[in-house]
């Protein structure tokens, strides 16, 4: 239930190739449900437990759901009122992998890069693995690599406290910036959740720089148990070289755009090196690496640079700002936003009006809901209202494409974590 989510897909299709009959749900059809269909697996969008075929309103059918979708589904209450077993995502998650060595990637930002990049080399060096991925990996066009079962790969997902569901023996988080504050509260508890899921790590857990914890460090510039200096920029990516606790490996080359996407490649290499696994042949694949769907994705359309993102944070916006600065700075910009959550933005109202007004012209959405209700006093427009800038709108999904086009910024961003991907995919099409 809610299959059409990328860790959920995953699931359905791990579950599926291993022989199971597998059905889901989800609000929408997406190109990931349209997947799914293609693979086999048969998808519902009609939420009625009339639309349930006989076969699956059986006691015996396995129920496995995302906290996004809500405890008065009907077809959820109809499984919960008959019996059946019922499980959330992160613990039939955390069942799968507990018999592997388990790499789990943790953190508020940069938990799908960071498994990408350790899942290229986990590739590269010819493991035995399985990893599962909150984003579709553009060289296998997946979000579920499967090369065999002794290690596995995971993001270790902090909302709901998923990652407590999980086993692992090394862990890398990448971040701990307040988030999810609709289920914490506030971000000191959120951060002692963080704690909670380092004390089941078996090993030492691997942190970026900043995070507040004990535990082996990696940085970009400064120094740390991992770190990289003598940064510069060469063609879409970066050459620095490496200082690791043994060596300094020089003159490594990563082809990915940003300072945020070198530290996540940086917290990858630094897990796989605690797990004992071989740091110098893992270096020579950073220069392969071919990226995530909708992460820093870059394409031309009518004499125009287009980035695509999936930033629905400030830090992400940010992060994706300092980017466009070091590599397009002589650009005239445009970011196009798609808030995500009523939560999300009323609690970070601030933040997203500071960042965001840093941008040469400033287009909005609605706010994607995703799993919520609306909030009052809580819109794109009041956002906005909020924002103290000459060029800024809001627009709906029919002007999206007609807007980047007539847009006389040379250098286009598209942020957001919400249905404007398939709005992207559209523009794609069409490059």
């Amino acid at each position: 239930m809610g299959i059409g989510g990328t860790g959920m897909s995953a699931l359905a299709k791990y579950l599926f190739d291993g022989g199971n009959r597998v059905m889901g749900y989800d609000k929408t059809s997406s190109p990931i449900t349209s997947q799914l269909i293609n693979l086999g697996i048969d998808v519902l969008f009609d939420a009625s437990v009339t639309a349930l075929p006989e076969e699956y309103r059986q006691e015996n059918t396995q129920i496995v759901y995302t906290p996004a979708v809500p405890q008065d589904h009907p077809q959820l209450r109809f499984f919960i009122d008959q019996g059946n077993q019922i499980k959330k995502r992160a613990a039939v998650l955390g069942e799968i992998t507990k018999d592997t060595v388990l790499f789990a990637i943790a953190g508020t930002h940069g938990k799908t890069t960071t498994a990408s990049f350790l899942t290229h080399y986990f590739a590269h060096l010819n493991l035995e693995f399985t990893a599962f991925l909150g984003g579709i990996m553009n060289e296998y066009q997946s979000n579920l690599i499967q090369k065999g079962k002794r290690y596995s790969i995971v993001e270790a997902d902090e909302y709901d406290r998923s990652f407590l569901q999980l086993f692992p023996d090394y862990a890398c988080i990448t971040a701990m910036d307040a988030d999810h504050l609709d289920v914490y509260g506030n971000h000191e508890n959120m951060k002692k959740a963080f704690e909670q899921f380092s004390e089941r790590v078996k090993h030492k857990v691997v942190v970026a720089q900043g995070v507040e914890m004990e535990a082996c460090r990696y940085a970009v510039e400064e120094k740390a148990d991992y770190y990289a200096q003598s940064i510069r920029v060469e063609g879409s990516g970066y050459r620095f070289d490496l200082v690791s606790p043994t060596q300094t490996h020089k003159d490594v080359y990563l082809k990915a755009m940003g300072r945020h996407n070198l530290s996540n490649a940086i917290g990858a290499l630094a897990v796989l090196d605690r797990g004992g696994l071989p740091l110098e042949k893992a270096l020579a694949s950073l220069g392969t690496f071919k990226g995530i769907h909708r992460r820093m994705e870059v394409f031309s359309l009518e004499n125009k640079t287009v980035v695509d993102d999936y930033a629905h944070h400030p830090e992400e916006i940010n992060a994706v700002l300092k980017t466009i600065s070091e590599f397009y700075p002589d650009k005239h910009n445009m970011v196009v936003f798609q808030p995500h959550l009523f939560s999300r933005t009323q609690d970070f109202m601030e933040e997203f009006v500071e960042v965001l007004s840093q941008f040469d012209e400033i287009v909005l959405m609605d706010i994607y809901p995703a799993r919520e209700e609306p909030i009052a006093g809580v819109s794109s427009d009041v956002l906005l209202g909020m924002i103290q800038h000459q060029n800024k709108r809001k627009i709906s999904d029919e002007d999206f494409r007609t807007t980047i086009v007539n847009s006389k910024a040379d250098l286009v961003l598209v942020l957001g974590a919400g249905d404007i991907g398939n709005h992207i995919q559209k523009l794609k099409k069409t490059a």
